[in-house]
């Protein structure tokens, strides 16, 4: 019980103390690993699971898109992407498709793989 507190309070700090490109990587991350949980949960069958974690995911998806600057034409690029994204989630819940979840995974991981790039490109 002591050892669950403490890693919610280290997780509670990261999260407090991350710069916002470290936050961005965090939730690409989470996005990734409630991806995998949804795709566990369809090949288990657990429908309640998949919705769950799908519905984590496109959480995230949205948070991006809410972020967004738009004053950056680059926005625009994001913003359908995250929109494409979005809309293979809710087709990948609706089906507890796992192929699909396969397909939006293998975006997401890019998406962060480039981020990750970006990240210590700005710190060389």
């Amino acid at each position: 019980m002591a050892y669950r507190n403490v890693a919610q309070v280290y997780g509670q700090n990261k999260v407090l103390t991350a710069s916002p490109a470290e936050l961005t990587l965090m939730l690409y991350e989470g996005a990734i690993k409630f991806c995998n949980k949804a795709i566990e949960a369809v090949d288990n069958g657990d429908t309640q699971s998949a919705h769950t974690n799908i519905k984590k995911v496109e959480d995230i998806i949205v948070e991006f898109q809410a972020t967004l600057d738009h004053r950056y034409d680059v926005a625009k690029d994001f913003d359908i992407v995250y929109d494409y994204i979005y809309r293979k989630l809710v087709e990948a819940n609706i089906k507890k498709d796992r192929d699909t979840l396969e397909l939006v995974l293998g975006e997401l991981r890019d998406m962060r793989d480039g981020w990750k790039t970006i990240m210590q490109n700005a710190n060389n």
